[in-house]
Order: C-alpha cells, then structure tokens, then sequence
C-alpha cells in the first residue's frame, strides 16, 4: 500500500529544526526524511479492525514533528518509522467476528493507545478514565507511542490502509460527510480543555490564537452555552473574522500589552524594564499558540488567582518571568488529547460528543476545513499548511481515497 512513511534521521531532523528557525512558513521535503513509500500492510492483532481512510486532517504536531521542534524529552513516547496520520475518517474494510462493526461502516479513530488498546492491565490513569495520560504508552503488546501516526508498527491514516482497535472507532453518522468528520480529532482536542476548565457566566475569557484549535474553542464556548466574554487574540484578519463568526466579543490581532490589559479590563503599570505589567484582568486564558510570548503575555493578563491553560502543546519554551504566578497565585496546567469529562454531572466521552456537536446543524463550521490534497500532493499540503498567511489555511487535510492531486473543499451542510 501506499503510505506517507516518516523515519529516523536525526541529521535530517536536526537540519530541518535549523532551516525552520529562518524559514518557519516553509516546508523543506528534500531535508525532511517523509516519504510516500509502498510499505507491506498487516494489523497489529487480529482482533483489531482493518479500515480504509478516506480523510484525515494535519495536525499541529505533524507540523512540528516536520519542523524539529518536538520536545526531546518526549522521544521515548513515539517509535520510527511510522506512518503518519491521526485525525482520520474511515471506512471498514475487515472486523473480527462478533464485533460490531462489518465492512462499509464510517467511523473516526479515536488515536489514543491506551492500556485497553495495548492490552494490559488499566493503570492509575486509565482506571479513573484519564486515559490520555496513561502510564503504559510506552510498555504491553505494541511498540511505544501515545496514538497513531507516530507508533511504529501501528499505522496512521496517511496511507490506503490503516488498522485500529475496536474500542478506538466512533460510529460517523451517515447524514455527516467526511469534510465534517475530519474536524472531529481537532474538536475533541479543544473540547476536553474547555469541558474540564468552563467558565463562569461573567467571567472574561481570553483565547490567545485563532487557529483550529481557537476557533473551535470559541465555538464549543457558545455551543455549551457559556455567557463569558471571550476576547480572541489572532494573527492574521481573516482568523479574527472567523472567530468572531464563530462567537467571540471582540478579537485583537496581535497586540501589545497594554491593548491586550485594556481590552479585558486590566491595568497597565509601566516598569523600567520588562515591558510593563498588568493588574487585574481576565479570569481564564486558553493559549492556543504554546510558544513564549503567548505564555508570557498569558501570565501577565490573568488577575488574582486566575486560571491559564495551554492548549497548544510546546516543548522548550524561551526566556519567561514566572513572577505573576507565585505573586496572584495563578493556577496553571495543560491540556493532553482527549478522554472523559463532565458536564452537566454526567460523564461524556469527549470524542463522541466531538461527533455530537458536529452532527448539529446549528453548529458552526463554516470556514474551518480551507483546503484538501491527494496523498501525492504531500508536500504542497504542508507547505499551505505552514503558511497560514499567503493561504489563508485553518485546517488542511488529505482526501486519502483520492491520493491524487488536489480536492475542491465541499460547503458543509446547512451553511
């Protein structure tokens, strides 16, 4: 089969890592050791399901895997080579008997290789259904690896054929097209953090970067009924117009400190050096970006005892003054995929209310899925991917059952 295939190098990784710092919105497929290979197919076990993608979406952290800009102390969690791809919509081609699945059924995968997944034994985590923070990701019957796409031996849905465990398939519903489905991994993604951190009715919420991930997050805010005011920080226009189509108050595109303070109420207090700090401000920030300055200008607009949590995930951040965490007692804390939350005192599991919320008509998407490609494509894919700006890009995918050239993107339903 064919497969988008990434391998150990880490010359090539090094060398990307180096390009990217002077040419971040460029994708250098020469140095970068992807390929589209024809590779052997076989499941991991025959108990799992043999599917067929038909879309799957590029996530951030393909971008940065393909950048060298992946956290070094998270290596022994990933296993090369791997076929890449975890934002997947399927079809089954093959499932165990006495399954519930047979061959033509639509699914998303939910990536996550857990311990049920792994086969041993539920750990602390897993057990008190945290199973995105599995203490066996690199341990049981299948190479290291947190989910599919970066699991040696455990395809992703970059190629034309991928396997996955029964547990990991959510059932598409059949009105939903797969431009729809294909923002389930991303939306689930955004969804557990906004789930696990709601704000109060009155609150001001500021969410810092109007990618995907922001643009969902404003939406899930207004879909769940959150009366907050949700103040978007974005980079380019054509994000802020999105968000406040999708429901924030007001959007800043790239402000200093004092615009941003102003904007949710915040005081600024000019100091020699340091740029200045704020008082009083926001009660919640969700930062999108994970790089320095959005965590430092995070920090700095939360007011006493306000929450910030970083929702785009970053390794090595630069230099940070910490101060305002200790001095207003901030709380802090990431966000890892997705598993299980409360709301409205039930338990949901968050990838299928992903699917829930997308079968809504009401529910906003328009705008969000900007580009698709055939698999051969590759490296104009990441390349739009990459720079936002010139391409206007939110979430660009792959049409797997097409892998040739490149795809209209379809209007999604109701809009």
């Amino acid at each position: 089969m064919k497969a988008l295939v990434y391998r150990r190098s880490v010359v090539r990784y090094l060398l990307g890592r180096l390009l990217s710092r002077f040419r971040p919105r460029r994708f250098f497929p020469r140095v970068t050791p992807l390929r589209l290979e024809q590779v052997p197919f076989a499941p991991p076990s025959t108990d799992w399901v043999t599917l067929r993608p038909r879309y799957c979406g590029i996530c951030g952290s393909d971008l940065r895997l393909l950048q060298g800009v992946e956290s070094y102390l998270l290596e022994p969690y990933a296993s090369l080579p791997a076929v890449l791809g975890h934002e997947v919509v399927a079809e089954v081609v093959d499932a165990p008997a006495g399954s519930a699945w047979k061959p033509g059924d639509r699914v998303v995968v939910e990536p996550v290789l857990h311990c049920e997944v792994r086969g041993v034994p539920p750990c602390r985590s897993c057990a008190a259904g945290h199973y995105n923070l599995c203490e066996n990701f690199t341990t049981g019957g299948l190479p290291p690896g947190t989910v599919l796409g970066y699991t040696r031996g455990v395809g992703g849905g970059m190629a034309e054929l991928m396997a996955a465990h029964p547990r990991q398939l959510i059932r598409v519903p059949e009105e939903m097209p797969d431009e729809t489905a294909v923002l389930t991994d991303s939306l689930a993604s955004a969804l557990q953090p906004a789930l696990d951190h709601f704000p109060a009715d009155g609150g001001t919420v500021v969410v810092y970067g109007a990618g995907i991930l922001g643009q969902h997050l404003i939406r899930i805010l207004r879909a769940l009924g959150s009366a907050a005011r949700l103040v978007a920080v974005a980079r380019h226009p054509f994000q802020g117009d999105l968000a406040l189509r999708g429901g924030a108050d007001s959007v800043l595109l790239s402000p200093g400190r004092a615009r941003l303070g102003e904007a949710v109420g915040a005081r600024m207090m000019p100091t020699t050096l340091g740029g200045g700090n704020l008082e009083g401000g926001a009660d919640l920030i969700f930062d999108c970006v994970g790089s320095s300055h959005s965590l430092q200008e995070g920090l700095l607009v939360l007011r006493g005892r306000g929450t910030y949590v970083m929702v785009g995930t970053a390794g090595r951040l630069g230099p940070v003054d910490f101060s305002s965490l200790w001095f207003r007692e901030l709380r802090m804390t990431g966000s890892a995929c997705y598993a299980y939350a409360s709301f409205r005192g039930q338990t949901v599991r968050t990838y299928r209310m992903a699917v829930d919320l997308l079968a809504d008509p009401r529910f906003p998407i328009e705008g969000l899925l900007t580009h698709v490609f055939g698999l051969d494509a590759y490296p104009d894919a990441f390349q739009t991917a990459f720079d936002k700006a010139r391409n206007r890009s939110v979430k660009v995918a792959f049409d797997v059952s097409r892998m040739e050239g490149r795809s209209p993107v379809p209007t999604p339903k109701g809009k």
